[in-house]
């Protein structure tokens, strides 16, 4: 079996996380992380068993021991590493979101075609069972009226920027803040289903940092509407749904999918039981959830392809193009942009 031999960039939980997915492909080979200190690189290969450690981005991105590398670096990063890896022929899956702004991520993309290796952003839902089975069950709602999505989650950086004390999180200098920490879950899958928007109105709380703390903003299709909430300093419940003409299809969270239900308006309107006009559409999973965007990252790689099809370069970039044009609304603007 052919193995991708994987470098690691961020030490962070999420890394954590992508790694035990990751495992769970027979493919995938993890051989070295990278690290500024080489203190935080042992600690790091000690816990998850990595043979080679890096103080050197670019020795790394120069080693013949890996094909491919794992980005979860903070985001004002991801252009800069991405491309210098792909220089040396490293195909890259960076984190979401895949850059600052879209004029990054114009100059990764051309990087990945230049270079000729593989480029994919990791947005984590979309290449999931759950999500696959939205996308073959949508034609269920009919013709499609309005798509609303809710990502709200209280951070507890937020207490310390309360107390005066501001972390990455809330920095403009990392590319940070609610869109792009949280936002992008729900405006990355409208843009998978639907594409992109005729116009958009965004309204949010700008916070002292410079960068938002939550937002709200309003889509207009042809012949459909799109809301997308999203927040880091208040919680909610609301799930997800997409509303049609026939019924309507509810994900109980956009940013992890664990159930998904269709309803018809149809069988509801004929006086059948509530029960027997609702569907559980949901996708068995046996994997973890991380799996499978380095299932897919590994595939495209094995295959010669340069780009998912759902994680594709062009959503990747429409996705940007409008957390760029929702800040530009709300005025919020990244060292990264100039």
């Amino acid at each position: 079996m052919k193995k991708i031999r994987f470098g690691i960039i961020g030490t962070n939980f999420i890394t954590d996380w992508v790694i035990a997915g990751a495992r769970q492909d027979e493919r995938f080979e993890l051989v070295a992380i990278y690290s500024r200190t080489q203190e935080t690189a042992d600690v790091f290969a000690a816990k998850h068993q990595i043979p080679y450690t890096f103080t050197s981005l670019e020795k790394m991105a120069k080693s013949t021991l890996i094909d491919a590398v794992y980005i979860a670096s903070p985001n004002f990063l991801h252009a800069s590493q991405s491309i210098l890896c792909m220089q040396y022929g490293k195909h890259v899956l960076c984190e979401k979101p895949l850059a600052s702004n879209a004029k990054e991520a114009k100059e990764m993309i051309a990087a990945s075609q230049k270079y000729h290796v593989t480029l994919m952003e990791a947005m984590k839902p979309i290449l999931t069972p759950n999500f696959m089975a939205v996308r073959e069950n949508l034609k269920k709602v009919g013709v499609v009226r309005r798509y609303f999505a809710c990502y709200c989650q209280y951070s507890s950086r937020y207490d310390k920027f309360k107390e005066g004390i501001v972390l990455n999180a809330f920095k403009p200098e990392y590319s940070n803040g609610a869109i792009m920490d949280i936002g992008v879950y729900t405006i990355y899958p409208m843009v998978v289903l639907f594409g992109r928007p005729k116009k958009m109105d965004a309204s949010g709380i700008v916070l002292s940092s410079g960068v938002d703390g939550q937002g709200a903003v309003n889509f207009v299709y042809d012949g459909m509407n799109a809301t997308v909430l999203y927040s880091k300093i208040a919680n909610s419940t609301l799930s997800t749904e997409i509303q049609g003409e026939d019924g309507n299809i509810t994900l109980d969270r956009i940013n992890h999918i664990g159930n998904v239900v269709f309803t018809s308006r149809l069988q509801a309107a004929s006086g059948k039981s509530a029960q027997s006009a609702t569907e559980d559409i949901s996708a068995a999973t046996g994997k973890d959830e991380y799996y499978y965007e380095v299932a897919e990252f590994i595939h495209l790689i094995l295959s010669g392809k340069r780009e998912s099809a759902i994680n594709s370069h062009e959503n990747s970039l429409a996705t940007l193009e409008i957390t760029d044009e929702i800040r530009r609304q709300l005025g919020i603007v990244y060292p990264a942009d100039s």
